[in-house]
């Protein structure tokens, strides 16, 4: 007898929900997800206050090599830049304020994530 098992979700993807759980509890309101902005992606587009925030979601199952903000380089830094301008070409205007925030997953094997946001983590240079 051949039994399949259901796939759980890839860890980026389940890091992604959690830090869009997180994000709506901590009052943004979600305007996208893997919005594919020209050649580049931001994890979650989201509105707190009259501010959008890119949200780069970095997700690990532990911190022994590296915290998972650590792995929002300069070249990763420069495409979401890139996309943000793309994004705020369509559907903003002069006025429009954003900033660059990372949130950062751990996710055990076994246990609760810990989740931290980063608001402003780099600018807009």
């Amino acid at each position: 007898m051949i039994r399949w098992f259901k796939r759980s979700k890839p860890l980026g993807a389940r890091g992604e929900d959690a830090a869009a759980k997180y994000l709506k509890r901590n009052g943004y309101k979600i305007l996208a997800r893997n919005a594919r902005l020209g050649r580049y992606e931001i994890d979650v587009i989201a509105r707190e206050g009259d501010t959008i925030a890119f949200v780069e979601v970095k997700t690990r199952t532990s911190d022994s090599i590296a915290l998972p903000e650590e792995n929002v380089d300069a070249r990763k830094q420069r495409h979401i830049r890139r996309a943000a301008h793309t994004y705020i070409a369509k559907h903003g205007d002069d006025d429009t304020y954003y900033r660059f925030d990372i949130v950062s997953v751990l996710m055990p094997e076994i246990g609760s994530p810990t989740i931290t946001l980063y608001r402003n983590a780099f600018s807009d240079e």
